[in-house]
C-alpha cells in the first residue's frame, strides 16, 4: 500500500524550521521519500491525501504513564483492564498519541494492552510495559495496588525476576517517596538501604533490563544513576552533582512537571483549570505540590541548559490529556516549544529504544504520523488542533471534517 501526503508543512524533529510545501510518501507503513519546495513524486495507485498546508510530523509520547488509580473493590480487574485499553486506544485517535511507557500497573495489564496492540488485535499506540512498580514496606504509593513491596537483596531480586518472566520492557524500582502519597510517603526520604539498591541493579544489568528509576532527592538520584539506571523520573530536588552525573553516565531525564504544577493555585489556562476542577486532589497534596513546584522547575531548567537528555512524561491521567498539558509546562517552565516537540517525540522514542524507527519523520522509519492544524513552534498547544493521525501510514483518525 502505498501513501503520499501532498502540500504538508513538514516539521520532521530533525531541523528546527519547518519545511515548507512538503511531500512525505509512505509505502507499507514506512516512510519511503521525503519531497520538499513543491515537488510531488508520480502518484500511479496511490492514495493521495491534500493537507492543504497543514502541519506534518512524527506522532507524540508519553513516556511515564499509569492506568486509572483504582482499587479492585471501585472495580473488579476484568474493567480495569478494558477501561485502561480504551484510555490507550482514545489517547491515540483523539490526542495523537503514538508511544506510551508505563510506569507501573497492577497485575500487568499494560503486557497485556502491548501484546494486544502488537499483534493487531486492536488498533492502539505502541506501549512499553514494566508491570509492577517495586518499592519497600512502606514505600511509595502503595495505595494504587500498582507497587510491590519488596525487602531485602532476595526480595528485590525475586520480585524483578517475577516481572521479567511476565513479559515486560523495563524495570521500575521506586528509590524513594514523592509528592502525592501518604504522611510517610515523602520525596526527600530515600527507602531502599544500600545492599537491596546493589541486588536490585545487579540482577537488571545481567538480564540486560534497563532500569527506570523514580528518585526524587539528591541521595536517590546519585545513587541510581551511580548504579546504572537508564533514566531519573521526577528528580525534583537534586543538586549540582546530580547534572553532572546525568552528563557524564549519559542518563535520561523525565521531569514530570504535571505533578507539582497542576494545582487549583497554578492553573494558567483553561486546559490546565479544566484539569485541576476534574482531578479535585485533595487540599493536602496540593499544599506538598506548591509548596515543591519552584524547586522543581528550577532543576528542570538547570538539567535543560545544561544539556542534559529529556523525555517527556507527565506521571497524570487521562491519557489522552496527560502528554498535552505536561507540554504546556515544559513551555511555562522554561523551555521553547522546539526542545518541548524533541522531547515529546525523537528523545521520547529514543529513551525507549525505538529511535531507529520511530520518532522523527525520516526515510525509512515507521510511518506514525500526526496532522495538526497550526504551528505547535509558534504555540506549543496547537498539538491541540488535531486533524490526522496516522501509524504505520494507516490513516487511524481524521478530524478533518
Amino acid at each position: 500500500m502505498r501513501t503520499i501526503l501532498t502540500h504538508a508543512t513538514l516539521i520532521d524533529c530533525v531541523d528546527p524550521a519547518p519545511a515548507a510545501d512538503a511531500t512525505v510518501v509512505v509505502e507499507n507503513g514506512r516512510i519511503s521519500e521525503i519531497l520538499t519546495g513543491g515537488r510531488r513524486p508520480a502518484a500511479g495507485d496511490a492514495a493521495v491525501v491534500d493537507l492543504a498546508g497543514a502541519y506534518l510530523m512524527p506522532g507524540l509520547w508519553d513516556v511515564h504513564v499509569h492506568p486509572d488509580y483504582l482499587s479492585l473493590a471501585e472495580m473488579p480487574l476484568a474493567e480495569q483492564v478494558a477501561l485502561f485499553g480504551h484510555r490507550l486506544m482514545k489517547a491515540l485517535t483523539e490526542s495523537g498519541i503514538v508511544g506510551f511507557r508505563c510506569a507501573g500497573t497492577h497485575h500487568y495489564m499494560d503486557v497485556a494492552w502491548k501484546r494486544a496492540f502488537d499483534s493487531g488485535q486492536y488498533v492502539g499506540p505502541r506501549v512499553y510495559a514494566c508491570g509492577h512498580f517495586l518499592t519497600t514496606t512502606g514505600g511509595h504509593f502503595l495505595t494504587t495496588g500498582h507497587a510491590l513491596e519488596c525487602d531485602g537483596p532476595f526480595g528485590f531480586v525475586k520480585a524483578i525476576r517475577e516481572q521479567m518472566k511476565n513479559g515486560v520492557d523495563h524495570i521500575k524500582l521506586n528509590l524513594s517517596g514523592g509528592i502525592m502519597g501518604a504522611a510517610w510517603d515523602r520525596h526527600w526520604h530515600s527507602f531502599l538501604l544500600e545492599d537491596e539498591l546493589k541486588a536490585a541493579f545487579a540482577i537488571c544489568r545481567q538480564r540486560e533490563f534497563k532500569v527506570m528509576a523514580h528518585a526524587t532527592n539528591p541521595d536517590a538520584v546519585k545513587n541510581a544513576i551511580r548504579l546504572g539506571a537508564h533514566s531519573i523520573e521526577h528528580g525534583y530536588i537534586m543538586d549540582d552533582e546530580c547534572i553532572e552525573l546525568m552528563l557524564k553516565h549519559d542518563v535520561w531525564y523525565v521531569p514530570t512537571l504535571a505533578i507539582s504544577h497542576l494545582t487549583r493555585n497554578q492553573a494558567g489556562n483553561e486546559w490546565e483549570r479544566a484539569y485541576v476542577e476534574q482531578r479535585n486532589l485533595p487540599h493536602s497534596l496540593c499544599c506538598r505540590a506548591d509548596a515543591a513546584s519552584d524547586v522543581h522547575a528550577g532543576w528542570f531548567r538547570k538539567a535543560l541548559h545544561a544539556g542534559v537528555k529529556m523525555a517527556l512524561g507527565s506521571d497524570i491521567r487521562p491519557l489522552k490529556d496527560a502528554a498535552l498539558l505536561e507540554m504546556g509546562l515544559w513551555v511555562k517552565a522554561g523551555a521553547t516549544p522546539w526542545q518541548t516537540l524533541l522531547a515529546a517525540t525523537k528523545n521520547a522514542a529514543a529513551v525507549c529504544g525505538a529511535a531507529a524507527d520511530l520518532g522523527t519523520v525520516e526515510v525509512g522509519k515507521l510511518a506514525d504520523l500526526i496532522v495538526v492544524a497550526a504551528n505547535p513552534l509558534e504555540d506549543i498547544n496547537n498539538v491541540r488542533r488535531l486533524l490526522l493521525v496516522l501509524k504505520e501510514g494507516r490513516v487511524v483518525s481524521d478530524k478533518r471534517s
